[in-house]
């Protein structure tokens, strides 16, 4: 908890990290990961039961005001308001504790509790999430949602449990497009020998090739530096996190390609979940899908915002030719539909289209 991190000299990270602090950003999370491992191997040396059970630590790569970080505040509040305070969570946001790949291995080995992850970087260890990012799998938002509320969405968050940890709440974040600093992208031959950033998933380096493109894994917070440097031309993500971040400061078009709705998942340490009260256990999960309507409204509402702002910023927003995209994504559904799992969840997705 939020003890065990002032004792290791990280109390300085309760604030925001616009870009102007940077630099100690990085620097703190160097210092914060040098000492995970001697947090981690004190959380299991020691009973969980015995920490601090008052504030639950949470984290997050986006900005204080995105709508899965107000979500989790949402739910700190309803916590600590339905336990008299006994309860609550202490968030830290914006990246403060590193990269979403580093937060998994913290919440894995207890040093945080929980943390709100973008599938696709889940796949390799979490393959039923892979049902949620294949390309063209979902249609809609609302298709998407009709399909996380049900079985679909339960068994991928029952999945979580087989590498020490719960599956709280899924989180949809709306459709994910390309966008680059060369040219407008109508085809996928617009994309050849563009080289584009993406999320470490075996399914999106795939997926990018077979668009012609060259794919290039970086962490999240690396993205906008890297696309004014040069070191990449473009990426692909949400119009949402393209705006809150300011990629679009750097990148001027955006392609509405849609290729790909993969949610956001947020997950808890197992071991520490266990350790809490029956009674607990099941307001943390109630509460966490409540959440999930709470984090809706706001994306909806954050979402037409970002749009409305990105227009008004006069950049170049082009539809695409969605059936050259989807043809060209064939050779991934093929691919990954071998696996009789992920076949059973795609076929169910679909069915719900």
């Amino acid at each position: 908890g939020p003890g065990a991190f002032r004792a290791l000299g990280y109390s300085h990270l309760q604030g925001g990290t616009g870009h102007g602090q940077q630099a100690g950003a990085m620097s703190s999370r160097r210092q914060f990961i040098t000492g995970l491992g001697a947090l981690a191997a004190c959380s299991l040396a020691a009973p969980v039961s015995a920490r601090n059970s008052a504030a639950l630590t949470a984290t997050d790569v986006h900005v204080k005001d995105y709508p899965t970080v107000k979500a989790v505040e949402w739910l700190g509040r309803e916590l600590a308001r339905e336990t008299d305070g006994r309860l609550s969570i202490h968030q830290y946001h914006s990246g403060q504790l590193g990269r979403e790949s580093e937060a998994i291995d913290m919440v894995r080995f207890d040093a945080i509790d929980i943390t709100r992850v973008y599938s696709g970087g889940l796949n390799n260890a979490f393959p039923l999430t892979r049902a949620l990012c294949l390309p063209y799998v979902f249609d809609s938002v609302a298709h998407q949602r009709r399909v996380l509320d049900g079985e679909v969405g339960s068994l991928v968050l029952d999945g979580f449990a087989t590498r020490g940890l719960i599956g709280l709440a899924i989180y949809d974040c709306g459709a994910r497009s390309f966008y680059n600093t060369r040219r407008p992208i109508f085809t996928p031959k617009d994309m050849h020998g563009l080289k584009l950033r993406v999320p470490l998933s075996d399914i999106f380096m795939q997926l990018i090739r077979d668009f012609g493109a060259n794919p290039t894994p970086l962490a999240y917070g690396e993205v906008f530096s890297a696309l004014q440097t040069h070191l990449i031309d473009g990426a692909e993500n949400n119009i949402k996190s393209f705006h809150s971040s300011r990629q679009f400061e750097a990148a001027h078009y955006w392609s509405n390609t849609e290729h790909s709705y993969a949610p956001d998942v947020l997950v808890m340490s197992k071991r520490r979940f266990d350790a809490l009260a029956p009674s607990d256990r099941e307001r943390l999960r109630r509460l966490s899908a409540q959440s999930v309507g709470v984090m809706r409204k706001l994306w909806d509402e954050s979402a037409e915002a970002s749009l409305l702002a990105l227009q008004a910023a006069k950049l170049h927003i082009n539809d695409v030719d969605l059936p050259a995209f989807r043809k060209a994504s064939e050779p991934v559904l093929s691919y990954y539909r071998r696996d009789a799992a992920i076949d059973s969840l795609y076929r169910a997705i679909r069915k719900m289209a």
